[in-house]
């Protein structure tokens, strides 16, 4: 049922409007469970679409699909000292099972680096038997204090790739391959174009000896680390016994890689795209890109429009358009409108009585692209014929807007503290500034101005002039980094 409830605009209370939209929208709700949400058919449609496209990459890489148990032991987890470290206060611990005490407790996976390597462990033996490249669809938890739907939840959904190979450069290879697919797939797919970058020491994941990062902007001017790709060199190989036999006949330790992306990446979507109005959903990603609502007045003519509109969505699938026919007799054209426009989908048709005798439709479109009408009459052979062009023209649109908008936020050559503070509560953005690489350094900064260093930046995303000095201090700058508040 349509609700024509305003919602909270984005610039009044952000993180308001963005509980309201999800919901509203249909996307998620909340679920009896704390901290836990119940991803409804429209958010989830919108995940299986991410999933597609995200497999199909990963399968045209070499990686196949595989599933590993929900249930860790906890010994497991505790092998590897960095690792527990990194997650012992988000843990979910089960001690009894059947009505009897466990034995040793089972830890509900919060990421499965330790239960994946020790089963390669069982598997290689040799060289031949590299590089293993598997990764899995599942659910994880972590026991989170605070949550927000999609963004940061107890459980949620995503995937995680965990490789090994023979030799540490093919393993840093993979882990920046994948960076490059994720980075591809927001671009391309979610029109969320990130910054990519390595993580400074203090933000890497535990037990990786590096890790790489997508950051997107939000426009609230937050980031949103949006993936993740490590490189964990030996230290799960040695704590799992993970050897093989090299050609040369020596008995070497392999070398891992782990990776993920999650649900979040819908909680991305909603914050690059989303207006006033909704749910902005990119035509690649959206579950309906076009919803035709055929107009009705009573009984007269009525059979004849509804027998149109089913015939223009065959055209369109025709086509390969994802398209639904909203002929509800309960709802008013009105409050049909409001809810598809609240739920995102890129363009809209509307044919009546009229429209029928004249052979043209309505298009209605989500977002008014530059110089573009928000609705049009067409002639009905136009409107079909051109709908796939006007879909990925509406792709193209919203990752060129995000672009502009992040490009437009990103504030380089800031000196010192003071005016980083001043750049990121004026409006925030990426503040790209020199560092020196002291750990000291960037507490003082986090406690100063609650920003963290989101990237190191990859070459491309560096400023033109390299800084000269520390943010921090006097001390000359070793490299650049991007400074962001983020989720």
């Amino acid at each position: 049922m349509a609700d024509e409830k305003k919602l909270t605009p984005r610039g009044q209370d952000f993180s308001a409007w963005y509980n309201e939209v999800i919901l509203r929208a249909e996307l998620a709700d909340y679920s009896p469970v704390r901290g836990c949400m119940v991803i409804r058919p429209w958010g989830y449609g919108i995940w299986e679409l991410m999933q597609r496209a995200l497999d199909d990459m990963f399968k045209a890489t070499g990686h196949e699909n595989a599933y590993f148990p929900l249930l860790i032991p906890l010994s497991f987890i505790e092998r590897e000292k960095k690792h527990v470290e990194g997650f012992a206060p988000e843990l979910a611990v089960v001690t009894e099972a059947g009505g009897k005490a466990l034995e040793e407790p089972l830890v509900i996976r919060p990421t499965s680096e330790t239960i994946i390597y020790a089963m390669y462990a069982k598997w290689v033996q040799s060289y031949r038997d590299l590089p293993v490249l598997m990764n899995q669809w599942a659910n994880v938890m972590r026991w989170e204090l605070r949550t927000r739907l999609f963004l940061r939840t107890s459980e949620f959904l995503w995937q995680e790739g965990h490789t090994a190979h023979a030799t540490a450069e093919e393993a840093e290879q993979e882990t920046l391959t994948i960076l490059g697919i994720y980075r591809r797939f927001m671009e391309e797919w979610i029109g969320m174009p990130p910054i990519t970058g390595l993580k400074s020491e203090s933000e890497k994941f535990a037990g990786a000896v590096r890790s790489y990062a997508c950051e997107a902007l939000m426009q609230d001017n937050k980031a949103l680390q949006a993936g993740t790709s490590h490189f964990l060199g030996q230290n799960f190989s040695k704590q799992f016994d993970l050897k093989f036999q090299s050609e040369a006949g020596r008995e070497e330790y392999a070398w891992n890689t782990s990776w993920g992306v999650s649900t979040r990446m819908v909680g991305g979507l909603v914050m690059t795209h989303g207006d006033d109005r909704g749910v902005v959903v990119p035509p690649r990603l959206a579950p309906v890109q076009v919803v035709v609502v055929p107009i009705l007045h009573g009984d007269e003519g009525a059979a004849a429009v509804r027998e149109k509109a089913e015939q223009i969505a065959a055209t369109l699938r025709d086509a390969g358009v994802r398209v639904r026919v909203d002929a509800r007799d309960n709802l008013s054209p009105g409050a049909k409108f409001y809810e598809w426009e609240r739920k995102g989908v890129p363009f809209r048709l509307e044919i009546g009585p009229r429209d029928l005798e004249s052979g043209q439709v309505v298009l209605a479109r989500r977002v008014v692209e530059d110089g573009a009408k928000r609705k049009e009459f067409l002639a009905e052979a136009e409107a079909l014929a051109d709908m796939p062009a006007r879909l990925e023209g509406f792709q193209t649109f919203l990752k060129e807007r995000a672009l502009r908008r992040r490009e437009e936020h990103s504030h380089r050559g800031v000196k010192d503290i003071g005016e980083l503070k001043e750049v990121l509560d004026g409006g925030g953005g990426f503040v790209y500034t020199g560092w020196n690489g002291d750990p000291a350094v960037e507490q003082r900064v986090k406690d100063e101005t609650r920003a963290t260093i989101r990237v190191i930046p990859d070459p491309e995303f560096q400023s033109s002039e390299a800084p000269a000095t520390c943010v921090g201090s006097d001390a000359p700058a070793r490299m650049e980094v991007a400074w962001a508040r983020a989720y």
